[in-house]
């Protein structure tokens, strides 16, 4: 549910004719933007570590050249969803993850408290960041890229990676590696502009054709709900249209590719509210950028699928939707 704001004395409310001219208009304008995918930044994005944890992403994300913080935040995010107490099916525990078997002889006293205490992000997170740069280690002399060697040796071990020559021919370790460094993207602060995503159009022709349907609290669009749509329901539907498949709640949403800044939108972008903005789990509210300030929204029980302006002080931040970026994304967060 969104708060209703008025910016600059314009309603929330707005002709759908004018909006129309500018999804047309500023879309045009932006196939020709220059491209680029920020990469290598050890910068985060905004808001995508709970504030609770940044600090000790930052910190310890730089522990070794084959980290970083976003990397270490990725990783993080695809283990636990950032729950301190979650636990395996195979009794893997807390934030991190650790088997209390890697734990004993791997986990460290990262608060310097005289403790190692699994449960605590004080320890578990500078553990994972320990355990990683000390797997690096093991595979430094091995062919091919060290991070995705390390990432390789924290899901099937140093031996396998040594044995192989590199990342083994093990499925799920495979995904494992190409998950965490697809993640990645969405964590780092860009340092240059990002792809416009070649689905945007569709996604946004897609929500236009649902204009002035009610709004329903979880749903989905179906025939059994009368084709109504919360917010997150109407842009996962709305990417789903074009063959892309978002997670359901809006905040895992936003971790479906890398962040532009506010002056960089698309229209397509995924923009998302919260009253907390220095924590994405924390956002309640996304829309589908149209560009001049707009989105489409399904905005709160009571009122149907609109424009409204995008310039609030509930204003999170954008997520510009990458097909690998979605698949990515845990089913399980």
């Amino acid at each position: 549910m969104r708060k209703v704001w008025v910016v600059g004395g314009v309603a929330a409310g707005v002709g759908v004719g004018f909006v129309t001219l500018l999804v047309v208009g500023v879309y045009v304008v932006a196939g020709n933007l220059a491209n680029g995918v920020g990469q290598g930044s050890v910068g985060l994005a905004k808001g995508a570590v709970p504030a609770a944890y940044k600090t000790l992403v930052q910190r310890w994300g730089n522990l070794c050249p084959a980290l970083n913080p976003a990397l270490l935040a990725a990783q993080l995010y695809q283990e636990s969803g950032w729950d301190p107490d979650i636990v395996s099916p195979a009794d893997a525990r807390g934030i991190a993850q650790f088997i209390p078997s890697t734990w004993a002889t791997h986990g460290i006293d990262g608060n310097g408290d005289g403790k190692r205490n699994i449960w605590d992000p004080n320890d578990a997170i500078p553990s994972a960041a320990s355990y990683d740069c000390e797997l690096a280690k093991y595979v430094k002399d091995v062919p091919g890229d060290t991070t995705n060697n390390m990432l390789a040796a924290y899901n099937a071990g140093a031996y396998r990676v040594i044995k192989s020559g590199g990342v083994p021919a093990i499925s799920e370790t495979q995904n494992y590696v190409k998950i965490i460094r697809t993640l990645e993207k969405s964590f780092a602060k860009p340092v240059t502009r990002v792809d416009p995503s070649k689905q945007a159009a569709a996604a946004i022709y897609y929500a236009q054709k649902k204009l002035g349907t009610p709004y329903l609290w979880g749903g989905n669009g179906t025939a059994d709900q009368g084709g109504r749509f919360d917010c997150s329901g109407l842009t996962k539907a709305a990417y789903e249209s074009v063959g892309v498949t978002l997670p359901r709640v809006a905040n895992d949403q936003y971790n479906a590719g890398p962040h532009p800044k506010r002056d960089e939108l698309l229209p397509g972008d995924l923009v998302f509210f919260s009253d907390d903005l220095t924590d994405s789990r924390a956002i309640r509210h996304v829309g589908i950028y149209v560009g001049g300030g707009y989105m489409i929204d399904a905005p709160r029980t009571g009122a149907v699928i609109r424009f409204d302006p995008i310039d609030t002080p509930d204003y999170f931040g954008a997520t510009r939707v990458t097909e690998d970026g979605a698949k990515a994304l845990p089913t399980t967060v």
